[in-house]
């Protein structure tokens, strides 16, 4: 009997079920770059570092090592080096005057999808150097959004990511009230607000809400048109040692509860040590319920 010698990262050995979660990542993934897939395992298993960004190096190295032990099996590696994604700040992200001003001094404003290499390049600055999270390579799918005027627009207020939705929330679940089985099929129609920044200098009264009023008309048809999945649900997660939820309540978002403190694609109950966030969720249709149960 050949016995396999126990598999390790980071000083965790890994049990056959995460092997088989992760190998589950793979398959799914496939469509990904290697960096992303590592990117999707380090939510799952919430492979973090104490600045809460992701080890997606370390855990690349480890998926290669996997697949020459003949355990998992890597999409081709990708020639170019598209996926290296390199930030630092320069002056095109400077922070710029105070805009204080009513928001119909404004008008209109809009959300422009983000589609040019220059253009993700630029976001990913502004995201990692105002927001608080920084950025990071989302689980899955994603669409990126400069909030700008429509008028001049390389006048950039703010930034919108949506992503792929967390595996498990409870309160969301039971709002739902599926089965695992529905939820594996149907999983994809949910669309994650998993990054909104307002840039620091622009103070204006109800621009967040009414910037989500905006996403919530404009989202599901870019998303279905880029993934050919209509979302028929939109759900964020607030983190309530920072922030009160006030825009979102004020866009019309539902709370629903908070999470148990784990992280958002954490399967199997491993962590409990993160802060819990509060949920809030924006249904697209009011058949919402209907389209996640068949």
């Amino acid at each position: 009997m050949i016995v396999m010698p126990s598999i390790t990262f980071l000083g965790q050995t890994l049990s056959d079920i995460d092997l088989a979660e992760i190998k589950e990542v793979i398959e799914t993934c496939r469509n990904l770059s290697r960096t992303e897939i590592a990117s999707t395992i380090c939510e799952l298993f919430s492979w973090e570092r104490q600045s809460g960004r992701l080890k997606t190096v370390e855990c690349r190295q480890f998926l290669e090592q996997l697949e020459s032990m003949g355990l998992v099996c890597l999409p081709p590696q990708r020639r170019s080096n598209s996926n290296s994604i390199l930030i630092s700040p320069s002056e095109k992200t400077s922070p710029s005057p105070i805009l204080s001003c009513d928001l119909s001094d404004l008008s209109p404003v809009s959300i422009t999808n983000v589609t040019t290499k220059a253009q993700r390049q630029l976001w990913y600055e502004y995201v990692d150097r105002y927001h608080y999270l920084g950025y990071r390579v989302p689980f899955g799918a994603q669409l990126r959004y400069f909030i700008e005027l429509k008028n001049h627009p390389t006048v950039y207020l703010g930034c919108l990511q949506f992503s792929s939705p967390a595996w498990k929330m409870t309160p969301r679940d039971i709002l739902i009230a599926w089965d695992d089985g529905q939820r594996a099929i149907n999983l994809q129609k949910i669309i994650s607000n998993s990054r909104f920044l307002i840039l620091p200098w622009i103070q204006v009264k109800n621009l967040a809400s009414f910037t989500l009023a905006l996403a919530s008309r404009q989202v599901a048809d870019d998303w279905n048109s880029v993934y050919g999945i209509k979302p028929v649900l939109m759900e964020t997660l607030v983190d309530r040692q920072r922030f009160k939820g006030t825009c979102y309540k004020a866009a019309n978002w539902h709370y629903l509860g908070a999470t148990t403190g784990r992280g958002r694609m954490d399967r199997e109950n491993r962590r409990r040590d993160l802060s819990p966030k509060d949920i809030y969720v924006y249904p697209l249709t009011h058949r919402f319920r209907q389209e996640l149960l068949t």
